[in-house]
């Protein structure tokens, strides 16, 4: 997207932080922060039958695959911002379409589609382990943020 966005040092830390201490649903859900870059991030949440509809084989709930994108397609913005760790944004629009069911781990990337001066948009593509034992698209969508450049 910008080849003169770069991750400042301590960032990828700062959002682990958050993701672990600071925020209490997030946390919930033991969100894992598993790459940062200036064209993407990638957010994981762990199989937890809590997490799971009564289905057989149990399948995590579509809210989790949800609020995965939502997260993670914020952070992908988050280098674009003057400050990336002290910069906030709100979610405008989420968009998301549910594939197949997911039985393991969730693993959502998000890459940034364009990141203006007050508003960003991600694409977000979820994985899992399916039914079929195979690893697969599970979820998609795509998400519109308000961004905030200063803390």
């Amino acid at each position: 997207m910008d080849d003169d966005v770069a991750v400042p040092d301590g960032t990828a830390e700062a959002i682990q932080h958050f993701l672990e201490n600071e925020h209490g649903f997030l946390s919930f859900l033991n969100m894992e922060l598993v790459d940062i870059g200036a064209d993407r991030a990638v957010l994981r949440v762990p199989y937890d039958e809590k997490l799971t509809n009564p289905t057989s084989p149990p399948s995590m709930h579509g809210g989790v695959a949800s609020t995965l994108i939502d997260t993670v397609g914020g952070l992908a913005l988050r280098p674009h911002l003057r400050n990336p760790v002290e910069g906030s944004m709100a979610t405008i629009n989420l968009d998301v379409n549910y594939l197949q069911p997911a039985t393991d781990d969730l693993v959502a990337t998000a890459e940034p589609v364009r990141a203006g001066g007050t508003v960003g948009v991600s694409e977000v593509t979820v994985e899992s382990e399916t039914p079929e034992e195979a690893v697969e698209p599970v979820a998609v969508g795509q998400g519109a943020y308000r961004l905030f450049h200063e803390g």
